[in-house]
Order: structure tokens, then sequence, then C-alpha cells
């Protein structure tokens, strides 16, 4: 039987501030350092609507983040969108933490089941409250909410209609919106 070593968020970070993984595009999930897909022309384009998206919705609720890392119990990934709470000061000196994150999303093309399975179960085990991932092939929102344990209790799969976000009940974010290349 083989046992792999899992890396600490400071082992991590010991490597980046060596220059180890400078030529590496990686995330940290749960201790072991993933390859990262690179991005297409159509993520790029439904990142950057639905960040758009949701800046306007969430104006002075919340900082919308893209791309960035947030950091985890024993992952340090980098969701395409994060959306945490203000002030913005709070991330000075670190990233945000699970406690600060409202809801992250993932938007997967090569990515979906790696999105659906090692990044759900990491966003669940640290509480994150709720978490979307867009599956540009299929065209839908996958939509997970109440974490417990390594899963949700809630999931939805919506191609059109209307969210609430678990974090902002009374705002309602149309899901033809999100989806669309141009908003």
């Amino acid at each position: 039987m083989i046992t792999l070593a899992k890396w600490s968020i400071e082992d991590y970070h010991h490597m980046i501030a060596a220059g180890i993984l400078s030529e590496r595009h990686v995330e940290l999930l749960e201790g072991k350092i993933i390859e990262m897909s690179p991005e297409g022309p159509l993520h790029r384009k439904i990142n950057d609507s639905m960040a758009d998206y949701l800046r306007e919705k969430l104006r002075g609720r919340a900082k919308i983040y893209e791309a960035h890392p947030v950091s985890l119990p024993d992952s340090e990934p980098e969701p395409d969108i994060a959306v945490v709470k203000l002030p913005v000061s709070l991330y000075d000196n670190r990233h945000p933490s699970a406690e600060e994150i409202y809801l992250l999303i993932e938007i997967s093309d090569t990515t979906l089941e790696k999105d659906l399975e090692q990044k759900r179960i990491a966003y669940a085990r640290a509480g994150i409250l709720e978490y979307w991932v867009v599956d540009l092939k299929a065209q839908q929102l996958i939509v997970f909410q109440q974490p417990s344990g390594d899963s949700y209790q809630i999931k939805q799969t919506k191609a059109y209609g209307t969210l609430y976000p678990v974090a902002f009940p009374h705002v309602e974010v149309s899901v033809e919106k999100l989806l669309s290349k141009t908003i």
C-alpha cells in the first residue's frame, strides 16, 4: 500500500515563496497539489459576465473575487468566483477563510468531474454555505446548499429561473443571465 504525504498550507506557501511552483498553475486541495486546467475563451467570457452580474447584484453587500485563492483547512483552491464578506481590508494580509465566504463558483468545461467531486467535498467539509458549478457543455447551473459532512443537503440543477443565494435571500439572481455570455 502506498501512502501519499499530504501538504499543509504552510508547506504550500513555502514552496511558492521558494519558487518551486512558479512555473506551474496549481492549487492545494485537501493536502494535494493539483494541476489547474488552462482557461479557454468561453470559460473566460462566462466568468467575466457572471462576475460583473454578481457585482451589480451584490454591490455594497459583498466583494467578488475572480480566480484568487481562498484558505480552507488543508486547501487553498482558486475558485473562478468567490463572493466574500466586506470590508476587503480583512484580506490585506491573508486570503478569505471559510467563515468569510458566502458563495464559491466554479465554471466547468474540462473540470466538471473534479468540480462536482473533489471540490464539492472539500467545500462541504470546510462549511462553505453555497457552491455553484456552471456546466458549460450542458448549459446549466448546479447549486449546492447546506453543507453537511462531505456533501450538501440540497442539490438543484437549473437552466433557467431564479435563484436566491443563501446569504442574500432577498437578492433575485436570474439563471439565464448567469449563463449568458454577454450581460
